[in-house]
């Protein structure tokens, strides 16, 4: 019998302490793929083996709900996408923490955050075969 890939992103999944971002943004590693700058680190075991951050400038989307509308679909085009890192992740048994940063000017269009999601983590599952 198959089982139903599920499409979440738990509470335990999102990177809300303050201290684990401060502690990202200034020892972690980071690459660019426009329109995001991504953070990341490999760090010690929590509650899940990734968490992620997302975040828009208020220097380019003086409204917020702008920004909000650009993090709502940024979280949606990671939640659908992430299962195959966090999979791997699982299998090397390692935690990873990464924020996605939204540089871009322009309000995006859904397709063109969903095709630059994938992207970026696809630069991230090769960074966990390397690392492994």
């Amino acid at each position: 019998m198959e089982t139903k890939q599920r499409y979440t992103f738990k509470k335990e999944e999102k990177l809300k302490s303050r201290k684990a971002i401060e502690q990202l943004f200034s020892g972690g590693r980071s690459f660019s793929n426009f329109p995001f700058r991504v953070l990341w680190s490999f760090n010690e075991p929590s509650t899940a083996s990734l968490q992620t951050g997302f975040a828009v400038s208020s220097k380019h989307f003086k409204k917020a709900v702008d920004r909000n509308r650009v993090k709502r679909l940024m979280r949606e085009a990671y939640r659908l996408q992430k299962s195959e890192l966090q999979d791997q992740l699982k299998q090397q048994q390692k935690h990873l923490t990464v924020f996605f940063i939204y540089v871009g000017n322009e309000l995006p269009e859904y397709q063109f955050i969903f095709d630059k999601t994938g992207n970026v983590l696809s630069r991230l599952l090769k960074i966990t075969d390397e690392n492994s």
